[in-house]
């Protein structure tokens, strides 16, 4: 355990620091989850209600990991990976497959 002052507060604040961020991680998680099973459900039954499902869902994921990387949360790198992630799925079932 820390002994100085200063060492205690640096752990205190690490702490806070690690409960943020694991919520932000969690709620990234959760709506990318939440944005997949859309994109699953839209694509066994193409409706413009279950595409604007998809879209919404999609905005909110986008918007929680814009907001985790300006806040440190995750890496630039990182949070454009997994938005590319999300357009790779939703583009693999709206646009038809190039053929070679």
């Amino acid at each position: 355990m820390a002994n100085t002052k200063s060492a205690l507060k640096r752990a205190k604040i690490a702490e806070r620091n690690r409960l943020r961020n694991k919520a932000y991680k969690s709620a990234v998680k959760t709506l990318m989850k939440k944005y997949f099973a859309a994109v699953e459900t839209y694509a066994a039954n193409p409706t413009p209600e279950l595409q604007q499902e998809v879209q919404a869902r999609m905005s909110e994921a986008y918007s929680k990991i814009d907001k985790a990387v300006k806040r440190g949360v995750l890496h630039p790198n990182n949070g454009a990976r997994k938005k590319s992630r999300l357009a790779q799925r939703l583009k693999a079932y709206t646009q038809p497959a190039a053929t070679a």
